[in-house]
């Protein structure tokens, strides 16, 4: 497929993009306003040194960047809870294949058959989930999540932001607090596109279409890392 028909090369010069289920034709043709607001935030996206050096998790203000953007257009965090509802229906005894009787006490209820899935941003039919630096094993629940999301009819498709490999080059150049590399920090046991790739292939997310992200080298400021560069090279 060639994604350049529905990327501009400014994206495409600064992310990585894997196309599962054709979730990049779905997201352009039948959600256009819902992928024009997700690729303003990818374009508005710029992460600096600073960004880079504060800690994980909840505390890095990646995640709020595009808080900011997506917010005021109305995508919001969801979370689903379900029963699931068993009924029984005999077959009626003097008809070999005629019809089901219905016996509307014989049920079964399984409480809290759904429970628990949470996605960070849902607007009409669409989900966007941002895994910047968690632990690897997120992208399973984040997968999980969609899938469900997507079985019960509540979207069509899902869109997972994560780190390219390229930013390794940056984390090997910048360092923390202590004096080490950031590599350290960003290790490959966190979730980056290589340990959601070889999910997807393996079809983790069920039936749902995915698009994933990778955010590159691009997305990093420039001038800020030049001048940190060099202030290191005077240090030294």
């Amino acid at each position: 497929m060639d994604i350049t028909k529905y990327l501009d090369e400014k994206l495409l010069n600064r992310y990585e993009f894997l196309n599962y289920g054709h979730a990049l034709e779905i997201l352009s043709e039948s959600f256009p306003e819902e992928w024009g607001e997700l690729q303003e935030a990818l374009h508005k996206l710029y992460i600096t040194i600073e960004d880079l050096q504060t800690a994980g998790g909840n505390e890095s203000p990646i995640p709020k960047k595009f808080d900011d953007v997506l917010y005021p257009y109305g995508w919001r965090e969801i979370r689903i809870t379900g029963d699931l509802l068993i009924k029984k229906y005999p077959r009626l005894a003097n008809k070999k294949r005629g019809h089901f009787e219905d016996l509307p006490d014989d049920e079964i209820t399984i409480a809290g058959y759904i429970d628990g899935h949470n996605i960070d941003f849902v607007k009409g039919k669409v989900a966007f989930d941002l895994e910047w630096n968690s632990k690897d094993q997120t992208f399973d629940r984040d997968l999980l999540a969609m899938r469900t999301y997507f079985d019960c009819g509540l979207i069509d498709v899902g869109v997972i932001v994560t780190r390219s490999q390229e930013l390794n080059d940056i984390f090997r150049q910048v360092t923390d607090s202590s004096g080490s590399p950031l590599m350290r920090k960003y290790g490959s046991s966190t979730t980056w596109l290589g340990k959601l790739k070889y999910r997807l292939d393996s079809r983790r997310n069920g039936g749902c279409p995915i698009l994933a992200v990778g955010i590159g080298k691009g997305c990093v400021e420039n001038e800020r890392l030049t001048a940190y560069n060099k202030k290191l090279s005077e240090l030294h």
